[in-house]
């Protein structure tokens, strides 16, 4: 029995989306792209084919992984979590950084997911691990390379 990764909603969402385009436009497309270029004749010396086979391999290889990552994602969605206002995976989480007063809000997502332009992090970062089970009005430390920062957690959303 494997593992279940954690995965949001909306994550699990963009893999099936990606995970539909490789099986339905990208696949079909390469096969024509090998095609045309077995069309030209000798493969010992056709870069186009050399290309062409080589993309299949890498859409392949993604489906492949796509499909083993969906078979293993436990699926949260955040709107649906009752957890009394404690920090967990898929939670959106806004702070204050004690020593600059700079505010920042995150939601932590799965290692697929992670995008630091979107404000999503990652399960594993140090950050979000010093954040899961508090609750808004606690003070996280957290290990940054300029050394120990704090926050203070001011409000925890399942949005």
């Amino acid at each position: 029995m494997t593992n279940k990764v954690p995965v949001t909603k909306r994550g699990a969402q963009l893999l099936k989306e990606e995970l539909h385009r490789l099986k339905t436009k990208d696949r079909y497309d390469v096969i024509k792209a090998i095609a045309e270029a077995r069309s030209h004749g000798d493969l010992s010396e056709n870069a186009e084919y050399d290309a062409a086979k080589e993309r299949q391999s890498f859409i392949e290889g993604r489906i492949a992984m796509l499909e083993g990552k969906l078979g293993a994602a436990q699926v949260i969605d955040p709107t649906e979590l009752d957890v009394e206002g404690r920090v967990v995976f898929a939670a959106t989480v806004h702070l204050e950084e004690l020593e600059s007063g700079e505010r920042v809000m995150y939601q932590i997502v799965g290692i697929d997911e992670a995008d630091l332009k979107e404000l999503k992090i990652s399960v594993t970062s140090p950050i979000a691990r010093a954040m899961i089970g508090k609750y808004a009005g606690e003070v996280i430390e957290v290990q940054a390379p300029s050394g120990i920062r704090e926050y203070e957690i001011l409000e925890v959303l399942y949005i």
